[in-house]
């Protein structure tokens, strides 16, 4: 068997998220890409991702394996999915990895942003991809309380996951807040992100930067552990999976 290790870079607008759904597979980037390979290689191809992204959310780096017993060159293969891929999904780089390769247990970090348009007006050309907030915000108070949020905690109040099994325990390595123009970008690094946790995270600091809510009650959210507590869960469009570390 061939492993074969992929990067992918996608709009995810259109789309039910990564993961594959049994009833409409054509509506996730994982069943579109399996059906393209799977005719090229003439066998049933299953693609591994290094993990979901939700639907409407992007990413500019998702990193996937599959295997086969087909030994294609990599030009070959990369022709193939230009050709017949839809033009929001695109593969940067494709290689052969080692058999033991794994694009999810293998992970050690990931690296996820997402950006806000600060402007009074939308910017038409940031619609897809950017969550527009009019009012503007204080980006030093969000910085600060981004800093309570570092290390390893417990983000159960930033989570939409409901199971009592699954640890809700994660490190996040950096948050950084940077502000260009009418654009904000917040950058979250950590060795693992749960359901939405992104999402809920930004939605909170929003409060911050909003002055509805108090820097000091993000220690109080990871202390109380209560998710009707925390900051609501912010569109998927600004949302982007950008790398993944092994």
């Amino acid at each position: 068997m061939i492993n074969y290790k992929m990067i992918i870079a996608y709009d995810g607008s259109r789309y039910n998220g990564f993961q594959r759904q049994s009833k409409h597979p054509e509506k996730t980037i994982q069943g579109k890409i399996e059906n393209v390979l799977s005719k090229l290689f003439e066998e049933d191809i299953q693609i591994i991702g290094s993990g979901r992204t939700d639907a409407g959310v992007h990413s500019k780096g998702q990193v996937c394996n599959f295997h086969t017993h087909k030994n294609l060159s990599e030009a070959h293969i990369l022709n193939y999915l230009r050709e017949y891929l839809p033009q929001d999904i695109a593969i940067i780089k494709l290689a052969i990895a080692s058999e033991r390769f794994h694009s999810r247990y293998n992970v050690v970090s990931k690296c996820y942003t997402y950006t806000i348009d600060n402007g009074f007006f939308p910017d038409p050309f940031a619609l897809k991809f950017a969550y527009h907030v009019p009012e503007l915000l204080n980006i030093e108070a969000m910085q600060e309380a981004s800093r309570l949020l570092l290390g390893e905690h417990d983000f159960k109040a930033f989570t939409s996951l409901k199971s009592k099994t699954k640890s809700t325990v994660r490190n996040i390595k950096r948050i950084d807040i940077v502000k260009t123009g009418n654009q904000i970008t917040l950058t979250y690094e950590g060795n693992g992100f749960l359901q939405h946790m992104v999402r809920i995270l930004t939605g909170t600091l929003i409060e911050v930067g909003l002055g509805t809510r108090e820097i000091t009650s993000i220690a109080d959210l990871l202390e109380n552990q209560t998710r009707c507590e925390a900051g609501p869960k912010v569109p998927a469009h600004g949302l982007c999976m950008e790398k993944v570390t092994y």
